[in-house]
């Protein structure tokens, strides 16, 4: 007899074999609680680019604008001891520009993913399917930290495609970090998801905006303010048949100035179930 579908249990293929696990159900149906989850290294380095550069990114009609300066924050996370990979990590490296969603429903202020990569299959495709968030497949090893410096590498498939440096950096108690001048109030991370329709390629069959909201719950543990810098390396089509284009428009945007790096540890994630559909 063929199968149906359990109601209120989430599904990706292949469905065959019933419900599927991941971050936002377990083997029997619950969710993971996260205090104790993604014991977490953040490397990030931010730098002030062109504006049109960066509303070019932007999908046209998707309701979404430059949000203040043109800057872009492009971050390392290591990830260990994560609930729902029974412990297990992985490692990304992802960059975002500071957007305002206006909608015919909602309004919104976020970060604007517009690449994140990941060393592990599971996550990119519960991510990708579920969210909309816009993963793709690297190679990123653990940072190298020695004689006062943080190195963070990406590649695929052998070539090397990014690297980022923070050093100087300067622990900040939990206090001095949360009164630090300029932060930006976000409702959250927002991702464009876009899937191809089938058999008629120009057309979409998934289009929309999504919004995940604030992370929680995340305590921080340490705080560390410096200086960094990087660079996305530009690669042929031999070198990364699938992603040089990709690269090489991160190699392309103009780095203005540096605005700091910063090194955040801590523990805890929510499972991002919360994510929706802006319209």
């Amino acid at each position: 007899m063929p199968y149906k579908f359990q109601p209120n249990r989430m599904y990706r293929m292949p469905t065959h074999f019933g419900p599927a696990c991941g971050p936002r159900q377990g083997p029997d149906g619950s969710r993971f609680p996260g205090e104790t989850s993604h014991d977490l290294i953040n490397v990030s380095v931010r730098f002030l680019s062109n504006r049109e550069q960066l509303e070019a990114l932007l999908p046209g009609g998707g309701g979404l604008a430059l949000d203040g300066e043109p800057v872009v924050n492009v971050f390392a996370q290591y990830m260990k001891q994560i609930d729902w990979l029974a412990g297990r990590g992985y490692n990304v490296v992802g960059v975002t520009i500071p957007v305002v969603f206006h909608g015919k429903r909602d309004h919104a202020v976020g970060n604007f993913m517009i690449v994140l990569w990941e060393n592990l299959t599971d996550p990119i495709l519960t991510g990708r399917d579920e969210l909309g968030a816009p993963k793709i497949y690297g190679e990123i090893p653990d940072p190298v930290m020695y004689g006062g410096k943080t190195s963070c590498t990406a590649s695929w498939l052998g070539f090397r495609f990014f690297d980022m440096t923070v050093q100087g950096m300067k622990q900040l108690s939990l206090q001095e970090a949360a009164a630090l001048p300029n932060q930006r109030r976000v409702d959250g991370t927002i991702w464009y998801k876009y899937i191809p329709k089938t058999g008629d390629w120009g057309k979409p069959d998934v289009t929309y905006v999504t919004l995940c909201p604030a992370a929680g719950p995340i305590v921080q543990k340490e705080y560390w303010q410096g200086e960094g810098k990087l660079q996305f390396h530009h690669a042929r089509w031999e070198d990364m048949p699938t992603q040089f284009n990709i690269v090489n428009g991160l190699a392309d945007l103009e780095i203005k100035e540096y605005r700091g790096a910063t090194i955040v540890k801590s523990i805890g994630q929510g499972d991002l179930r919360d994510t929706r559909i802006l319209e």
